[in-house]
């Protein structure tokens, strides 16, 4: 059966260069038995446990009702699984999203949220398409460590209202205001949240060293849902907020508490509530003003998922296709919001809960799918027991295990301080703006910091006389220069300088470029600029042993040998006895 399901992938695709469900077509190709399908749906099914919960209570973070969680996971987590370039990653809501997609659902509403994401799976598909899925994994470690460390400090500091039970109906967006407003909240803390948190917060740090083979959430939320609901049916004032006295929806005329019993239903994005809580709509205004958000949710959803891929071959000793699970990110982005699903993307710490339950192929990530799809049909009127406080305490694990203080410390200690500077950077612009702005500046400084260490690593020789090389020495009137490294706008002028100096007592400079694996347009701006000095002062120019991708550069730019002022050698001997032969004519010659 497998075998002809990969021939029928196969024949329907044959033309395209990417191709999806490249992962599912793998596994399939290398045999796929009764034994491996085990594996597969009850590794489906431990992540599937560890999701239910998590995927609401990231909706809830990001500002929607828990119902929208669920449906991402079912929808996009099913298609990337399916489509996807990773054969065990697990695709669904995650914390790294949470201060992006809460500005833009209390600014837009959830139409506005989820018309973006549709908006950012159209970005993602085109970046798949366009290959770029490799390019990824040049965004510096600082960068990703530092933005990653300040989303889990923002996710857990909104977490407190919950946890404690604050009266803060509507807190800030910002995370500085947010703060300020739960320390002023303060005084309204509710100790029967605070109490069920703790328990639920006690239970997911001791239960895996009890018995990692239960996923902990399943412990510590069942106990604290029933602990809340005997305590309040027992203890005279003890009262939680849970997800049924905080969330409703309307069936049949009426409003019921909880989440709908209802798989996830097609419904056009832009009818979905905005910021008044009438219909969307759809305009070419709100696409723009919307576009930015579009772009930041791409761009965290692409590194996120291709970051967990990564953590995934490393786990499995397998390779992913980045283009391909791109292409699946952007689909799955696509489709979701059509059924009410807010963004999605690869979740590290699902996918590693994935691989040691035994996953083999993309099929356990669609039996998660189906898994959390049988749930909403099957007790959704009991998950409406579940508490806030301990929603919040399993998001507040969700942040310290994102945070990584190891790699911070690690880095502090270790790295240069330039990397130190990146990562702190982006750790407090995180915190103190957005990730988009972390990200961006991130880069930019990581790029600028590196410029200034390939200039410096890029050196320069002026030799004259006698050279080590050379069995004999450098004839008068010849001087020989080494360039060492990429010629590359960050050195270019700093390797040229020198040579605009030499002119007035030189016959001949010989370049030696065999040290010099590329040049960029700056570079040979500045090389074309010093022959040019050079040839209007009578010197010859011999550029020895020039590699494979400056040499096409040259000539694609016209800087070819003219015999009298510019000639090229193959080798450093080979330009000393042009060199040579030069100064013996021009010496040999009348004056």
């Amino acid at each position: 059966m497998h075998a002809r399901i990969e021939r029928l992938l196969d024949t329907a695709l044959p033309e395209l260069a990417l191709r999806p469900a490249s992962a599912l077509r793998a596994a399939l190709r290398e045999g796929y038995g009764v034994r491996d399908l085990r594996r597969d749906i009850l590794a489906g099914l431990t992540v599937g446990i560890v999701a239910l919960p998590l995927s609401m209570a990231l909706a809830i973070a990001s500002g929607v009702p828990p119902q929208h969680g669920l449906y991402t996971a079912i929808v996009a987590g099913g298609a990337i699984a399916l489509l996807g370039g990773s054969r065990v990653q697990v695709s669904g809501p995650t914390a790294a999203f949470v201060v992006v997609l809460l500005p833009i659902s209390a600014r837009f509403g959830i139409g506005g949220l989820l018309l973006a994401t549709v908006m950012a799976g159209g970005i993602l598909t085109v970046l798949g398409f366009a290959r770029l899925g490799r390019l990824i994994q040049y965004v510096p470690f600082p960068v990703t460590t530092g933005f990653t460390a300040g989303i889990a400090i923002v996710i857990a500091v909104a977490q407190l209202k919950d946890l404690l039970g604050l009266d803060l109906p509507h807190p800030p967006e910002q995370f500085v205001e947010r703060a300020l407003a739960i320390a002023r909240a303060l005084p309204s803390a509710h100790p029967s949240d605070l109490a069920i948190g703790l328990v639920t917060l006690a239970l997911l740090i001791v239960w895996p060293r009890i018995t990692p083979r239960v996923p902990a959430p399943l412990v510590a939320l069942t106990v604290a849902a029933v602990l809340a609901f005997l305590l309040t049916r027992g203890v005279l004032g003890f009262s939680v907020e849970t997800i049924g006295s905080r969330f409703s929806y309307v069936a049949d005329g009426a409003s019921r508490p909880g989440i709908p019993a209802v798989p996830p239903r097609l419904v056009l994005p832009w009818q979905f509530p905005g910021p008044d809580g009438r219909p969307l709509g759809l305009s070419l205004d709100l696409l723009r003003a919307l576009l930015p958000s579009a772009f930041a949710i791409a761009m965290l959803g692409a590194i996120e998922s291709l970051l967990s891929a990564v953590v995934a071959d490393g786990m499995t000793g397998t390779k992913h296709d980045p283009d391909a699970e791109l292409i699946a990110q952007g689909t799955g982005n696509l489709l979701a919001p059509f059924f009410g699903g807010i963004a999605a993307t690869g979740a590290i710490a699902r996918t590693a809960t994935n691989v040691r339950a035994g996953a083999r192929s993309p099929i356990a990530a669609l039996t998660h799918s189906a898994f959390l799809l049988a749930a909403v049909l099957a007790i959704a009127p009991l998950l409406a027991f579940l508490p806030m406080a301990a929603l919040a305490a399993l998001l507040l694990m969700v942040a310290w295990n994102m945070s990584e203080l190891r790699h911070v410390r690690y880095v502090v200690r270790v790295a240069p301080r330039s990397d130190t500077l990146v990562l702190l950077t982006c750790l407090t612009l995180t915190v103190v703006f957005d990730m988009v702005v972390a990200v961006v500046a991130g880069i930019m400084l990581a790029a600028l910091l590196f410029m200034r260490r390939m200039a410096e690593l890029s050196g320069t020789t002026l030799v004259e006389g006698s050279h080590p090389h050379l069995t004999e020495p450098l004839p008068d009137g010849v001087v020989l220069y080494e360039v060492g490294g990429p010629l590359f706008f960050g050195a270019a002028e700093k390797a040229m300088a020198a040579l605009n100096e030499i002119a007035s007592r030189t016959r001949v400079v010989i370049l030696d470029l065999s040290d010099v694996p590329a040049m960029d347009a700056t570079g040979l701006v500045n090389l074309e600029s010093t022959l040019r000095r050079l040839r209007a002062s009578g010197v010859l120019v011999i550029l020895s042993d020039v590699q494979l991708q400056p040499a096409g550069l040259l000539e694609r730019a016209g800087v070819e040998p003219d015999g009298t002022h510019l000639t090229w050698a193959a080798s450093l001997e080979d330009a000393v006895a042009l060199a040579r032969r030069h100064v013996t004519r021009r010496e040999a010659s009348p004056a």
